[in-house]
């Protein structure tokens, strides 16, 4: 499940499970392949982006839970917040569960992001598309794309078609019609699966929402750190 390179109606980059780890760019990507991707992205890197970029998302979710909600609500007269079969755990073991799954697929995107050229490459791709972004607005941008994202794909979505189904629709939402951006499409794709077997592994939206949240936050927080240097994290 947010950049300002994005097309109408489609998830945007960084709004969904994105590979963005590392500790840093290796010699080959380093400074001068982050510096040398903002420039070619002229104008995304200003200070005051991550403001107007949160104020969009919170307008653009907001439109995506409400559809979520009343979707549901016609079809199956009640929130989307179970499967048809309702819960087959506690909420608390869901999130739990949610945790879990987002610390493995934040260690996995870690390692491909360390030990990848595709992985690095996309991470400083994904981060000068994204500009600056403040702990405050990483934290508001992945609460707001994990939540309204898991409503609809899961909550709304996949009752009615499945979930192979939901997954594919979830990757083509997130497709961006740019060569280095396809890794991140795949990406969501692949976690489009986990956080649909999730949701009916526990019949909890609130384990795919915990996943997809966490996994979000901690790696459009890890993000910045492919930006150009110099430019510290604001608070």
């Amino acid at each position: 499940g947010v950049g300002e390179g994005h097309g109408r109606g489609r998830a945007v980059p960084g709004t969904e499970p994105v590979p963005g780890g590392g500790s840093r760019a290796d010699s080959t990507l380093g400074g001068d392949a982050v510096a040398e991707a903002n420039e070619r992205r002229g104008g995304v890197s200003t200070e005051g982006g991550g403001g107007r970029l949160v104020r969009f998302a919170i307008r653009f979710y907001g439109v995506v839970a409400g559809i979520a909600v009343v979707w549901r609500l016609v079809a199956e007269g009640e929130l989307p917040l179970h499967p048809p079969g309702g819960p087959r755990m506690g909420l608390g073991a869901a999130v739990v569960a949610g945790a879990v799954a987002a610390a493995a697929v934040i260690g996995i995107s870690e390692l491909v992001t360390a030990r990848s050229r595709i992985g690095r490459r996309l991470a400083i791709e994904l981060a000068s598309v994204l500009g600056p972004l403040s702990i405050r607005e990483v934290a508001i941008l992945a609460a707001v794309s994990g939540v309204a994202e898991e409503a609809l794909f899961r909550g709304a979505l996949q009752p009615r078609v499945g979930l192979v189904w939901a997954s594919l629709l979830f990757g083509l939402a997130h497709l961006v019609p740019r060569r280095e951006l396809l890794a991140w499409t795949a990406f969501a794709l692949v976690a489009g699966f986990l956080l649909g077997a999730l949701f009916e592994w526990t019949g909890q939206l609130a384990a795919p929402v915990v996943t997809h949240v966490l996994v979000n936050g901690v790696n459009l927080y890890r993000l910045q750190r492919f930006r150009r240097p110099g430019k510290a994290m604001r608070a």
